[in-house]
């Protein structure tokens, strides 16, 4: 059921990785694809590269460069996107994406896709799962220069769409995030509690929380928005 005051909200804000697409590929891209790459390359063994690119990864948690492609790229000597085809069979959506997304569009609502991810990602995801299909408008951070973590980018945002936090709903499988956005007044939220169909689903007690979009659609258009 959802605990969501579909009357009250206009506008739909998305994250993508987690959210609309399966987390899969990005954990395993990450966490297995590029250690074994740099082993690989760097002649070392994939316990060390894995202690090596974890301990990067750390240092650059929630900031732009931990999204941004030409960082890794730098930083590792490595083609990131073609490493990025090389395992982009992974890449899908959610099963319930394309149901939600299309009832939020018959309903009436504006849907834009708000997602951290490099332009470059953001793009091979697309050639994959033809997202733009099915909503208004694609926006990487990376046009703010800054994350969805930051005060300015949700500043940087509304500038830029002119919605109204107390009419829109932002959807992300990050708490962190979902709290940048509570921080800043957006009204309603949701949580993703099984971002990678390859993880066990996680117990979410802060924000509402769905598994499966598919719930949430009689809800959506049933209840259409009630301006004022």
């Amino acid at each position: 059921m959802s605990t969501l005051a579909w009357k009250e909200i206009n506008t739909v804000l998305l994250d993508m990785d987690g959210t609309l697409l399966d987390l899969h590929f990005d954990n395993h891209f990450w966490l297995h694809h590029v250690p074994q790459k740099l082993a690989k390359q760097n002649g070392i063994s994939i316990q060390e590269a894995t202690t090596f690119i974890k301990a990067e990864y750390e240092k650059v948690t929630g900031t732009l460069s931990w999204y941004c492609l030409d960082f890794w790229a730098d930083k590792l000597n490595m083609d990131i996107v073609e490493a990025k085809r090389e395992v982009e069979h992974l890449i899908k959506m959610r099963d319930d994406t394309i149901p939600f997304l299309d009832a939020l569009k018959d309903s009436g609502r504006e849907v834009i896709l708000v997602t951290n991810a490099h332009p470059d990602s953001l793009s091979l995801k697309v050639e994959h799962t033809q997202l733009d299909e099915h909503i208004d408008l694609l926006i990487s951070t990376h046009e703010f220069s800054v994350t969805k973590e930051s005060q300015l980018l949700w500043q940087k945002l509304q500038a830029k769409l002119n919605f109204d936090p107390k009419h829109t709903l932002f959807v992300d499988d990050s708490l962190g995030i979902l709290e940048a956005a509570k921080e800043f007044g957006i009204q309603h939220l949701l949580a993703v509690s099984n971002p990678d169909s390859q993880q066990p689903t996680r117990e979410i007690n802060h924000f509402p929380s769905v598994q499966d979009y598919r719930y949430l659609i009689d809800d959506i258009m049933t209840q259409p928005y009630r301006v004022g």
